[in-house]
């Protein structure tokens, strides 16, 4: 079957979940058990993991890679974005789309402006308190700053939603990831 052979190109692995006591995940097992030595030829490269433990619900999972782009692709057509009134909610959209026009290649480009220091190293506040202030390296930074500091108050007015909008919807995508048997 052509969905067998291509499943690695597609997935990073699959994760197999059952409790070998309980008959809700005999098929599962089954499955597996006729199914392992054919996907395995196929897809050599692929984990393919039975996890068994007692009363284990019976699941099949795999990693996604969802980033930030996804997420707010998702909600935008889902149209996520609303007010507690229940209408869409514009800033929010608004600051959605231009977070997904982003140049990041500039930005990370530009990150590297001012020679010998990085913006975004670990601890930069506490060992560079300044470091804004300093006008060097406000100058060589400035569209880095610019771009940075636009994504960074979009990125905060997206997740501003009422009742956890933004974390509901990564909790969706997180979900696709499992298929409860």
């Amino acid at each position: 079957m052509s969905w067998r052979t291509s499943l690695s190109r597609h997935l990073p692995l699959l994760r197999f979940f059952a409790c070998v006591e309980s008959p809700s995940s005999s098929g599962v097992i089954s499955w597996y058990s006729s199914n392992y030595e054919e996907l395995k030829a196929l897809n050599p490269e692929m984990p393919l993991m039975m996890r068994t433990g007692e009363n284990s619900f019976p699941a099949v999972t795999t990693e996604i890679d969802f980033e930030t782009d996804d997420l707010l692709r998702y909600m935008l057509q889902t149209n996520r974005f609303r007010n507690t009134n229940g209408a869409i909610a514009s800033d929010r959209v608004e600051a959605a789309e231009a977070y997904l026009n982003t140049d990041w290649s500039t930005i990370r480009r530009e990150r590297w402006s001012s020679p010998g220091f990085d913006p975004q190293m670990p601890l930069v506040d506490e060992e560079h308190p300044d470091w804004r202030e300093d006008s060097r390296i406000k100058s060589d930074l400035a569209l880095f700053l610019e771009l940075k500091d636009a994504s960074d108050e979009q990125k905060k007015i997206i997740q501003s939603g009422p009742e956890k909008e933004y974390e509901r919807a990564e909790n969706v995508l997180i979900m696709c990831q499992r298929v409860d048997l």
